[in-house]
């Protein structure tokens, strides 16, 4: 469900706007000098394309919301939708219309002026054959221009209740960009700019020519990888960054013990579990009902994640607006894996991915699942690539797979989280074709109607789905992590670099969010 709109033209919530005041930071700005440093952030990942219509590297789309804006902006702390490039909601013509007027004076950071054409020419990309977020974008027909202040939005579903939540996921980027150009240094109308891509780092610098909300408080702006997390968490301590991703559980307490602070937050992020739906006994639902409650979840946390992930009692976590406790919660109980389960008799392959902690749950499931039923379970553990390989021949080498994913990086709305793994796709046709199924179909035309409405009426039908989804376990959470985050707080003093940042707080998936975030030189 979509919530209240920030204003665009004034700050954020616990954001500073102005280099010489304070705000999320307390007095920081009174025990030093708020802006005019340089950012510098520790990232978990690597990237890859940064193309903003096809981009699905963690360090990428991080680095690319710095840089570009969408017609609506997504905060990732909760999820809300802000004034972007545009001004105040879509104006609704007739049911399936809508007008939105672009911000005035919008510029890219070469100083040309943003037009109607440069952002259909981005949503055209965006839906274009082969691009990674057509399937987000069906219930958007058309976009044209009707001045040269305003789009005309066509939507297939009328008066479309999240059109904000997926117009946001669109970043515009000038019609002259080159495909090329757009992968390897895309150029955009948000508060950096890019100055230096590598395939190690990124360095920003102030868009000259941005006039949004969220203006930039540093003069520079450097993002690492660094993959290792003994290189994160010692360029942490150090002070060498001063934000740092994914903090290593057993790396909480030494970081916080050295005076740095680290934000746990529950998100989407999901340890899943799917089955091979079209072989028996898979293709029963009890079959699968007994895996859930032969899985010792809370050994699971404990071993694999230090204790930073949570137990699903809905597809959707508590800390998302539309969560709801589904009719159906599994809890470790091997007396009644075994009353459900008297069909599972002959010997499984169990794959994973060669996640590290989505290995060690593999190997607990191994166990659970051989003392549970008295089977031999065959773990096969490989890269991302290979596993889906295997799985996507569709034939019947392997049974049960357990793997991480988190569309959440995306946008938040329930649809685009649903739509990830149970839309019309190759997850329900091929991996798990449980898109054969009468409760898919039911499922699906829940998901439907529920575009087609709001508030109360649109959580009723979702909350229907995720009582099938949790019935019929077909793909289904097993976990969903806690995402910890590191930063130096100006609120409790500087790193040993003299360098803080005030206005920050850690998001429940990958990336950081730095709109309204300030450095504080001591």
């Amino acid at each position: 469900m979509e919530k209240a709109n920030k204003p665009c033209g004034g700050k954020s919530d616990g954001g500073s706007t102005d280099a010489g005041t304070t705000d999320a930071g307390g007095d920081a700005a009174a025990a030093g000098t708020v802006g005019g440093g340089t950012l510098t952030v520790g990232s978990a990942y690597g990237p890859s394309s940064f193309d903003p219509q096809n981009c699905s590297s963690a360090f990428c789309l991080s680095a690319n919301s710095n840089v570009m804006e969408g017609l609506y902006d997504i905060d990732f702390h909760d999820y809300s939708v802000s004034d972007g490039l545009c001004t105040g909601d879509p104006v609704w013509v007739d049911d399936n219309t809508c007008e939105i007027t672009l911000r005035d004076g919008a510029a890219f950071s070469t100083g040309d002026a943003v037009t109607p054409e440069d952002v259909i020419h981005s949503y055209e990309r965006a839906k274009a054959d082969g691009m990674m977020y057509v399937s987000f974008l069906t219930m958007i027909e058309s976009m044209e221009k009707k001045d040269d202040k305003t789009l005309t939005v066509k939507v297939t579903i009328p008066k479309f209740a999240l059109i904000k939540e997926r117009l946001g996921i669109i970043k515009v980027t000038p019609a002259t960009l080159s495909d090329d150009d757009a992968a390897a240094k895309p150029i955009g109308t948000g508060p950096w700019m890019y100055d230096e891509v590598s395939d190690t780092y990124v360095t920003l610098v102030p868009n000259p020519n941005y006039n949004g909300a969220h203006p930039a408080q540093d003069t520079a702006l450097r993002i690492d990888s660094m993959t290792d997390p003994t290189a994160r968490v010692t360029a942490q301590s150090e002070g060498t960054t001063v934000i740092t991703e994914s903090v290593p559980p057993d790396s909480i307490a030494q970081l916080e013990g050295v005076g740095c602070k680290v934000d746990q937050v529950q998100g989407f992020g999901t340890r899943f579990i799917m089955f091979n739906v079209k072989k028996a006994p898979w293709d029963t639902k009890e079959a699968r009902q007994a895996v859930m409650y032969a899985l010792n979840t809370d050994n699971m946390i404990a071993n694999a994640f230090s204790g930073l992930a949570g137990k699903p009692d809905c597809y959707l976590p508590a800390s998302l607006p539309a969560h709801h406790i589904a009719s159906t919660v599994y809890t470790y109980d091997v007396a009644k894996a075994k009353e459900l389960g008297a069909a599972i008799t002959a010997d499984i392959v169990l794959r994973t991915t060669d996640n590290a902690q989505v290995v060690s749950m593999g190997t607990q499931a191994q166990q659970d699942l051989q003392d549970a039923f008295g089977i031999k379970v065959e773990l096969i553990s490989d890269q991302s690539p290979a596993t889906y390989a295997a799985i996507d021949q569709a034939d019947d080498a392997w049974d049960i797979l357990i793997a991480p994913g988190d569309p959440s990086c995306f946008g938040g709305d329930t649809d685009l989280l649903l739509n990830w793994w149970f839309g019309d796709n190759i997850w329900m046709k091929t991996r798990c074709p449980w898109g054969a199924s009468d409760e898919w179909k039911q499922v699906n035309t829940l998901m439907s109607d529920a575009l087609t409405k709001s508030g109360a009426e649109q959580q009723d039908c979702w909350n229907q789905v995720f009582d099938i989804l949790a019935e019929n376990v077909p793909l289904y959470p097993v976990l969903q992590v806690i995402t910890p985050t590191g930063y130096w707080d100006a609120a409790n003093g500087a790193s040993p670099s003299g360098v803080a940042v005030q206005g920050f707080s850690g998001i429940g998936t990958t990336g950081v969010v730095l709109s309204d975030v300030a450095t504080v030189n001591s």
